[in-house]
Formats: structure tokens, C-alpha cells, sequence
């Protein structure tokens, strides 16, 4: 998922996409502790795309901070 992607999804998209991620990437790290994954590189795409979005999320509550400041 591009950045361009990202900031077009809404506060609640957002939101849940980040809860399927971090689910997502939870479930990857715990099968590569019991069994090698064919490709170990997915445990750091899914991880770079959570704090990508996370970052995103954080810029927006910032803004809305900023406003009511």
C-alpha cells in the first residue's frame, strides 16, 4: 500500500486497517517462531506498512490537536 493510499483512507479505515495489520503481523511473527517462513521479508513489509500507517494516524491526531489549541 502506497502513502498516496493511505492518506486517502478515512479515520475509521485507517483504524482498522491498522488492526488488521497488527493482527496480521502478530500471526506472521508467531508461525516464524514454529516454523521458518518461505519468505521472512513478508514479517518486515507488514511491519514497515503498520508504522506507516500509524505515522498517519498520529499526523492526523496532531492536526486536530493543534486546532482545538
Amino acid at each position: 500500500m502506497k502513502n498516496s493510499d493511505i492518506r486517502q483512507l478515512s479515520d475509521t479505515d485507517l483504524a482498522t486497517k491498522i488492526k488488521e495489520e497488527t493482527s496480521i503481523l502478530h500471526s506472521l511473527e508467531f508461525d516464524h517462531r514454529v516454523t521458518p517462513l518461505q519468505n521472512p521479508m513478508t514479517i518486515r513489509i507488514t511491519r514497515r506498512l503498520v508504522a506507516r500507517l500509524k505515522t498517519e494516524q498520529g499526523t492526523r491526531n496532531a492536526k486536530v490537536v493543534a486546532k482545538l489549541a
